[in-house]
């Protein structure tokens, strides 16, 4: 049990970065933010780095912190950007390595989240009114759900807890 990593996997929105820093405090394990990571290895902003260099560029660097961290000999909580697993076998990549949780929170909650400081750290959403906002984020569910369904423990609604993520892997742990 000691090197057990916990990836969160869902929509921008759905709150991979919050659970995970309030799951890792309670398990007692360090909690990382992918793009967090990226940034520090690509020494650039996530903006700065699309930009400049391109989202394929973007997703190589997105995959090589990812493998980094699935590597690492320590256990954890890692949330991820919202496209992480829908590129270069990443599902597969952390499924292979770690738990992974898709939270499957409604558009209607992740849109109430998304005040107007959220959108304006979120490059994909910029420029965009609610409406506009909404209808991609429906299009990235089409897109990705594909993906995060492949997830080992997937949490639905709109009042997901620490709580009930952990009686989840208690229940993995179990069987």
């Amino acid at each position: 049990m000691k090197n057990i990593k916990i990836v969160l996997v869902g929509l921008p929105g759905s709150g991979k970065s919050t659970l995970g820093k309030q799951l890792a405090v309670q398990l007692g394990f360090p909690f990382y933010d992918l793009d967090e990571l990226i940034v520090q290895q690509e020494n650039q902003s996530i903006p700065d780095i699309f930009y400049k260099h391109g989202e394929g560029y973007f997703r190589q660097a997105e995959t090589r912190a990812l493998e980094k961290h699935l590597d690492a000999e320590e256990a954890m909580v890692l949330s991820t950007g919202g496209g992480a697993p829908c590129f270069n076998d990443n599902m597969d990549r952390i499924n292979s390595k770690a738990i992974s949780v898709f939270l499957d929170v409604p558009l209607s909650q992740i849109i109430q989240r998304m005040n107007s400081s959220e959108v304006a750290i979120r490059p994909l959403f910029q420029g965009l009114d609610a409406g506009e906002i909404f209808a991609k984020l429906k299009d990235l569910y089409a897109a990705r759900i594909g993906y995060y369904d492949q997830a080992k423990i997937k949490l639905s609604g709109d009042d997901i807890s620490t709580e009930l993520l952990i009686s989840e892997l208690m229940s993995l742990f179990r069987s």
